[in-house]
């Protein structure tokens, strides 16, 4: 059971993770708490949920606190004696992007100097989530982190995302080399797995709950656009690993997985990967939707978006080591758990 944060008191000892009850939050959150560290999370509930946090293990050592990164007084007192802090708290998926850039820039910009402030006055070594969109739709696929930045034009909301994360990451070198104090920057491509909601645009979710809800799966565009997928529980090991490593202070790091595979490819994967226990009535078709219909005239899509990830496993070994197929196994589990339906036992060890 979570413990709320009682806004007059005061903890040491602790990690601070901003943005901890969303999808990859939650699960750095129990990652952290597996290994016995005290974690308080911050979190304004907007994307992220507390349901992610309220089945976890935490045995009294998790702290849950309902706020907002801009609010820098709430913020220092959090930074206060923690021990290390990381910092995913932002404004995400392509429906919120294209819908208010505004919010995008203000939030996730200010919301980390924020943080960066806080945690350059307490000495907190600090990890700064960005994203793969930093590299736009510049075609010299794969990104390497040394890759330019292409993008499209400032009227095309589509881009305040990528903008805004690229001033993220200045601002924490900024403040590393200004400062002095310890800071790590990771690049996620298209994370995925349990907990992920598909409201907000990721693609691998929505296509599953359509599936499980005998819907066609629709496929944007002509499906031929190519991505890579991790599984989260990859992700935030990959996350930990580079805070523990201190050849990482100061660098850039692309997180993501090796298998490049085409939206229409993976529509089918999943079709093709819906339990057995699902009836075959609610096995769905596809249905291809034009971008315009899906976000409005003007939207920018780009073909491939893969990373090359040797900078990270030379420096801390990792390796990805969930396959698609049991990332997509999770997910089937994950949905048949919050609608309240029977887990068939082949996927009972994948939702683990």
């Amino acid at each position: 059971m979570i413990t709320d944060f009682k806004r007059g008191r005061t903890i040491s000892g602790h990690v601070l993770i901003t943005g901890g009850a969303g999808f990859i939050g939650s699960h750095l959150t129990e990652r952290l708490l597996r290994q016995g560290h005290h974690v308080v999370v911050l979190d304004d509930l907007s994307t992220g949920r507390r349901e992610n946090l309220e089945a976890l293990d935490d045995q009294g050592r998790l702290r849950f606190v309902e706020g907002s990164v801009l609010d820098e007084r709430l913020v220092e007192r959090l930074a206060a004696g923690a021990t290390k802090l990381f910092h995913l708290a932002a404004v995400v998926g392509v429906r919120l992007v294209i819908e208010d850039p505004l919010r995008v820039i203000e939030e996730n910009i200010w919301g980390t100097r924020s943080v960066l402030e806080a945690a350059r006055r307490h000495r907190v070594p600090t990890f700064v989530a960005s994203t793969s969109e930093i590299y736009g739709k510049n075609p010299q696929v794969p990104f390497t982190e040394e890759s330019d930045r292409v993008l499209g034009s400032p009227a095309c909301s589509r881009w305040s995302y990528s903008t805004s994360k690229a001033v993220d990451e200045i601002l924490a070198l900024g403040f590393h080399r200004r400062y002095g104090f310890p800071v790590v920057i990771a690049r996620l491509f298209n994370t995925v797995g349990p907990r992920q909601v598909g409201e907000y645009g990721m693609v691998l979710p929505r296509f599953v709950r359509q599936v499980v809800d005998g819907k066609p799966i629709t496929v944007f565009g002509d499906g031929l656009q190519r991505r890579s997928f991790c599984d989260v529980r990859d992700v935030v090991r990959a996350i930990d690993l580079l805070m523990a490593t201190p050849a990482a202070v100061g660098e850039i790091f692309n997180i993501g997985g090796d298998e490049e595979i085409s939206i229409l490819e993976l529509a089918e994967r999943v079709i093709a990967g819906a339990p057995h226990a699902l009836p075959p009535h609610l096995r769905s078709s596809i249905r291809f939707v034009s971008y315009e219909e899906a976000y409005g005239p003007g939207y920018e899509e780009f073909p491939r978006r893969v990373p090359v990830t040797g900078k990270l496993t030379s420096l801390t070994g990792w390796r990805q080591e969930l396959c698609f197929a049991e990332t997509l196994d999770s997910l089937f589990a994950s949905v048949a758990e919050k609608d309240g339906r029977p887990v068939p036992a082949a996927l009972v060890a994948a939702s683990q």
